[in-house]
């Protein structure tokens, strides 16, 4: 009886989870200008950790930018639009474009005031000026723009306009959408955008000078929104303080105060239970227009998901997150005990994967070779005698973890402040490629050498190349005492970046259309290329534990920093129950986080309940 209700109250929260999220209403909350003054830099961050805001648009071409730059760093997980900028409204002060482009400027080298014609700044509007306008100038210019914000924020996803620079001519706004597209940034602003993106621009629904009016009439557009309907709203924090006292311009005399009322509103605790009473989901602008698509479960997915999650609990294991991908959209997902959908989780040897990505693509660009000697990138920390052994080790051996050693040197990291001469220094007593050992500072030495060959730690060189094209934001990776990313460990990302991983390897590296991972990596890294053990043993083992071969995941063979499942599966998966879990045959991912010490006790729920529903 128990049981019954038990499963009964399970399923009624799945169906009842699954279809909230289908039919929230879902809010961005925007703030624009961080950069153009102190006041606006520390309001930013005020009501992004203190109040509702999820994204913010920094204005690289203002004086107060590298103050926002060095906030934002400390605000990872803030999402940051490049805030493209034409214009200069403000008197008492003023900026200029960071390239030469006279055809932008006024006389005084200074952006014109104004985006349309304002009868108290007589011909200087951008669209007065539109005959000598250049589309060039406004090309390099944007992209000057876009690059100085990539080379200092790693989560800019995004690119907005300040006062309609995006979108003023159909020109700007053509060349807008092929510049998102270049740097791998969604673009908000332009023609368009809304209907791309599915969402509708919302403002205050009625009065709002004063912040009791801001209050009513935003509780008023909050109470309007409709369930299954994504909505994006936007205004400018700052502080009614000194410095903002002193900006204005004419018909805009009161910012200081108006701004004030802004960031109160926004950090509002009437406001904040308005939210949480209707069950508006607040998302960043990365969500809105990155977030992997939904679909309701169907009844048979449904029933086993509910067992499965029944299965998990009587089991006491520490599920903290699971994601269902199918057909390339999510059918479930769960958060449970500690795990939260918004937070980045440990990710432990999960973290070897991207690690394998980062010499795959370094491999397609021609820095990296397979056969590539390891010790020719290290000739300053080699022993005073190197042996055949370490001799012959190559990046491939890496990969597989066929370096020669017959136990595992990760500890030394624990020990040595230099873990590329601590590994290089260890003994080989094997050829490589002749034993397998799980080796973590094996992969240690592969972000170190892609370091040295692209002169980038391994986060930095993937931000364009693999997290922004997938729209996988706030990104932490520890780092060795020398500054190198761990590699093979460290890695703290969210669920859903997980299945986005996984769905990018299922699709053979393509992401809408394009290869972000080449092809042949992405088949070599997902196949077994050695025979393998579990960590902790090395494979003169092997002809023992191959009689549980049919029980085991652990025995499917080992690709380039992934193995492979049973049921013709492949995953990437760090200890304590981290999983991307690939399954072709049901054009399918699961990706999990956990706090779990059997993880194959945890897969075995997986192949029990859910696979058999994909």
């Amino acid at each position: 009886m128990h049981k019954n209700i038990l499963s009964r109250s399970l399923a009624t929260a799945f169906l009842f989870g699954l279809t909230a999220r289908m039919n929230a209403q879902e809010l961005v909350v925007r703030i624009d200008d961080m950069g153009c003054s102190h006041s606006a830099n520390v309001a930013s961050i005020d009501t992004y950790r203190n109040g509702i805001a999820g994204s913010v648009e920094v204005m690289p071409v203002c004086a107060w930018f590298p103050e926002a730059v060095r906030m934002l760093k400390e605000n990872p997980g803030l999402d940051v639009g490049v805030h493209l900028t034409l214009t200069s409204e403000w008197e008492n002060v003023k900026w200029r474009p960071l390239t030469h482009c006279p055809s932008l400027v006024d006389k005084d080298g200074n952006f014109y005031p104004m985006m349309n014609a304002h009868k108290a700044y007589p011909g200087q509007s951008v669209k007065e000026n539109l005959s000598g306008l250049k589309l060039a100038e406004v090309e390099q210019e944007f992209r000057a723009q876009i690059e100085l914000a990539l080379r200092h924020i790693p989560q800019v996803t995004h690119l907005t306009g300040h006062m309609g620079a995006t979108g003023f001519t159909p020109e700007v706004n053509e060349l807008v959408k092929r510049l998102a597209a270049e740097y791998g940034l969604s673009s908000i602003d332009r023609a368009g955008s809304a209907e791309d993106y599915s969402f509708q621009y919302v403002g205050y629904d009625g009065p709002h000078g004063t912040l009791e009016e801001k209050k009513a009439s935003f509780i008023g557009t909050l109470k309007k929104m409709e369930k299954g309907r994504r909505y994006l709203f936007l205004d400018h924090p700052a502080y009614d303080d000194a410095e903002m006292s002193t900006v204005f311009h004419v018909g805009y005399e009161n910012v200081a105060a108006d701004r004030q009322g802004v960031t109160d509103l926004l950090k509002s605790e009437e406001v904040k239970n308005v939210i949480r009473e209707r069950g508006i989901k607040l998302i960043d602008i990365n969500a809105l227009t990155k977030q992997l698509p939904r679909q309701e479960a169907t009844k048979k997915l449904a029933k086993a998901a509910d067992k499965y999650i029944e299965a998990v609990v009587q089991a006491k294991q520490d599920l903290h997150s699971i994601m269902v991908v199918k057909d390339g959209k999510v059918v479930f997902e769960k958060w449970m005990g500690s795990g939260k959908e918004n937070e980045p989780h440990v990710l432990n040897s999960v973290s070897k994967t991207f690690t394998s990505a980062a010499v795959g693509l370094a491999i397609s660009e021609g820095k990296l070779s397979l056969t590539d000697k390891v010790i020719s990138f290290f000739p300053d920390k080699l022993p005073a005698q190197v042996g055949e052994h370490l001799s012959a080790l190559t990046i491939r051996h890496l990969l597989t973890m066929n370096t020669g050693h017959e136990k595992d040197p990760s500890k030394l990291r624990n020990t040595e402040k230099d873990w590329e001469k601590a590994f290089l220094h260890t003994e080989f007593p094997r050829q490589p490629g002749t034993i397998f050992c799980y080796n973590s500072l094996a992969t240690y030495m592969l972000s170190a050498i892609v370091q040295k060959v692209t002169g980038q730690k391994l986060v930095d060189y993937l931000y364009p190349r693999l997290f922004r094209p997938l729209g996988i934001n706030n990104v932490r990776w520890q780092e060795s005492p020398t500054g190198v990313n761990a590699g093979g460990w460290g890695l703290f990302l969210k669920t859903e970046d997980l299945a986005k991983m996984g769905l990018l390897l299922l699709q053979g590296g393509q992401w809408h259309g394009k290869q972000v991972l080449p092809a042949d990596w992405v088949k070599e890294m997902s196949s077994a290329q050695v025979p393998c053990v579990p960590a902790g043993r090395n494979s003169d083992a092997l002809p023992q534990l191959m009689k549980n071969v049919k029980k085991s995941d652990w025995l499917q063979g080992y690709g380039y920093q992934m193995w492979r499942c049973r049921h013709n599966a492949f995953r990437a998966d760090g200890a304590a129950g981290q999983y991307i879990i690939v399954i072709p045959e049901k054009n399918a991912v699961v990706a999990t986080t956990a706090n779990i010490g059997n993880m194959q006790a945890e897969i075995d729920l997986i192949w029990k309940y859910l696979l058999p529903a994909l």
